[in-house]
């Protein structure tokens, strides 16, 4: 069962980690011990003692054990004494302590316990929609409003099972605010339908898409209220500017990991999905990464792996295109160590951008009647570093989504048909494993349209014009957007 406990206010704290399997995926990503004083939390071990205060000095009790019995104390503020909180479950869990609720929120920081001590284990999930008028609701409300009745019972083990699960929650909780004008598709949930997130085992969401502003301001200031008072972090929305970029940390398995997001949705200038200011409340864009970029070097500063979930690409188009490999190139190289993508409902490939594996996009988790193919991603995060990242074969159809076993012919469809979609540095095993290799494997692979890839600069470019520059970027922008208003309906 996952355990919310609260963790430090003052300062990072790095412990010592126990001796971890190496990664699977070339190109480490470690981040080198800061040397960081520790001056508010006091620990001993055994094995390798870090303290700035003797057991007389703070009033904690003297170390009994090894790592797992070490004590913590922390300093109080309020008059420089320190008092012992509890035994720690494991050093290889916690980091510290926060001292209140408001300290967690404020911060941003959430501890979780983990199933296997050292390593970190994150389910993500693509698209899901909880209003009422769509026909996945619909049909859970008739089966009994149960969510094991429209998650088949490995898909949500796995959810449950991880140490963090996200899922990108594409619609606003409110019963205020109206549709916005001109908008196609606009989605609501009912504040109620919050409980299906904790059925799920989510215990993060992304709220950087085209659907989280649908009908307005107080319908997204509502959505933040109503994932506060349920206990669901989110990323990439908030109520100013400055709150939409910030990033949630976990501390989990030794490890403080970053997560952060951002929209590239929709593409038309102004988007009806408005960007977070200083005083309005909105999203993260990222069409333009300068903000984003920032907010992964912060993350990177502060956490030893980064992870970035991103809205990106055209619907119902199984190749990403070159902006997206672009921005996935600028992730990497601001500090990312794991992108994740959602937005265009389906599949998209597996890449590598300077050794950072890419997901360009998981398809839809559970949100229409549409039969789709789509995933779940599985990371395993251990010493600071990706362990493995495995691509779990899925089905929404008939408003279930199911998740295949190895043996079903779904799962060897599906992974045979993502070794067609991602790059020839990828290497997708028989079991999901993604790895990279540099000597491409003889599997089949699908030719990338134009739209995917950069075309490779002539021998001697051309100079073309500013006006012929900016032209040809509207032309661009105007048929990618021009795809994203195509989209087909949500499925009755």
């Amino acid at each position: 069962m996952k355990k919310n406990l609260l963790i430090i206010l003052f300062s990072t704290v790095v412990l010592p980690l126990s001796a971890c399997s190496a990664s699977d995926i070339p190109n480490p990503f470690e981040k080198e011990e800061a040397d960081i004083p520790v001056t508010d939390v006091v620990f001993d071990e055994a094995a390798d003692t870090q303290a700035e205060a003797s057991p007389e000095e703070t009033g904690a009790l003297p170390d009994t054990g090894a790592g797992a019995d070490a004590m913590i104390a922390i300093n109080n503020a309020s008059d420089g004494t320190s008092s012992v909180l509890e035994t720690a479950p494991d050093l290889n869990d916690f980091e510290g302590y926060i001292l209140t609720d408001e300290d967690v929120s404020e911060n941003g920081v959430y501890c979780r316990s983990v199933k296997n001590p050292g390593e970190v284990t994150i389910v993500f999930g693509g698209d899901i929609d909880f209003d009422s008028h769509y026909a996945n609701m619909n049909s859970l409300k008739s089966r009994g409003g149960d969510i094991s009745s429209v998650l088949s019972p490995g898909l949500l083990d796995l959810l449950k099972s991880a140490d963090i699960c996200m899922l990108n929650n594409e619609f606003p909780y409110s019963n205020r605010g109206t549709p916005l004008a001109g908008k196609k598709f606009t989605f609501r949930a009912d504040p109620s339908t919050v409980h299906y997130l904790h059925d799920m085992g989510a215990d993060i969401v992304g709220l950087a898409n085209n659907h989280a502003y649908d009908h307005g301001p107080d319908a997204l200031l509502d959505t933040f209220d109503t994932l506060n008072e349920a206990g669901i972090p989110f990323v990439g929305a908030g109520h100013n500017i400055e709150e939409a970029m910030k990033p949630v940390y976990f501390i989990a398995g030794g490890m403080k990991i970053g997560f952060v997001a951002a929209t590239q949705i929709e593409r038309m200038t102004p988007p009806d999905t408005k960007e977070a200011t200083e005083t309005d409340p909105g999203v993260l864009r990222t069409l333009d990464p300068t903000k984003f970029l920032q907010v992964i070097k912060e993350a990177k500063e502060h956490s030893d792996f980064v992870v970035v979930f991103v809205h990106w690409g055209t619907e119902n188009k199984n190749d990403y295109e070159a902006s997206q490999k672009d921005l996935a190139l600028q992730y990497a190289q601001s500090g990312a160590d794991l992108i994740i993508g959602a937005h265009p409902h389906v599949l998209q490939g597996f890449d590598f951008a300077e050794g950072i594996p890419v997901m360009y996009s998981m398809g839809n988790f559970w949100f229409n009647s549409k039969t789709l193919d789509n995933c779940a991603i599985e990371a395993v995060l251990s010493d600071k570093k990706l362990k493995s990242l495995r691509f779990v074969p899925c089905q929404q159809r008939n408003c279930t989504t199911t998740m295949f076993e190895k043996g079903d012919s779904d799962f060897d469809r599906i992974i045979r048909q993502m070794r067609t979609f991602s790059t020839d540095c990828v290497d997708i095993d028989d079991d999901g494993y993604v790895t990279y290799t540099s000597t491409p494997s003889d599997r089949p692979k699908q030719e990338a349209s134009a739209s995917s890839k950069p075309a490779p600069a002539p021998e001697q470019p051309a100079q073309p014009d500013q006006a012929a520059i900016d032209a040809a970027l509207a032309a661009a922008a105007a048929a990618a957007q021009a795809a994203d208003n195509a989209q087909e309906p949500p499925a009755q």
